[in-house]
């Protein structure tokens, strides 16, 4: 086989673009001036919504109220703390870094959080049932120390308030349900 020159296959590498981008244009061009096609009218595959499940959630507005309502119990104490708050999946709608608060301290509050709202329970509870399965610590994702807690509708679990960096987590989760007694008012 024949090599080509450097100066043969810079031409027909320029050829090339030069086709590939006259094609792209000529179709962007033709979708331009097509009318946009009719959507597809939706199929009700569930009309008597069997298969449906409705789930509560806070909005941001309640979540940021929750975490201001838990900041601002700390900062009365003078302590220097983040809050989170989670839905009911454990994905953070509101964290707050408080001034001064250390480093570790938002993402313990999302891990605080998420494990009141996953096993429904204040953190200082679920601190209790390592003794019997130590195992749990090894979940993703949580932190068993006290300062979280769930935020229930009917008793079921919707949010989860967690505060992290004060020095004990009893303070902590006093601060965390601060934030979930906020909901009330």
């Amino acid at each position: 086989m024949k090599k080509l020159s450097l100066r043969t296959r810079v031409v027909t590498g320029a050829v090339v673009v030069a086709a590939l981008g006259a094609g792209t244009v000529g179709a962007m061009s033709a979708n331009a001036s097509s009318p946009a096609a009719a959507p597809a009218a939706a199929v009700k595959a569930d009309p008597d919504h069997r298969n449906l499940q409705q789930t509560t959630h806070l909005t941001v507005a309640a979540a940021t109220k929750a975490a201001q309502a838990a900041l601002d119990a700390a900062k009365k104490e003078n302590q220097r703390v983040s809050v989170a708050v989670v839905d009911r999946n454990g994905t953070t709608i509101v964290s707050l870094r408080g001034d001064g608060a250390g480093p570790q301290s938002p993402e313990s509050a999302v891990k605080k959080a998420y494990t009141a709202v996953s096993w429904n329970a204040p953190t200082s509870e679920l601190v209790k049932r390592l003794e019997q399965a130590p195992n749990l610590k090894d979940i993703p994702g949580t932190l068993f120390l006290a300062g979280g807690a769930p935020v229930q509708v009917k008793g079921a679990p919707v949010a989860g308030v967690g505060v992290a960096g004060a020095p004990s987590g009893d303070l902590d989760e006093k601060f965390a349900k601060a934030g979930v007694a906020a909901l009330g008012r």
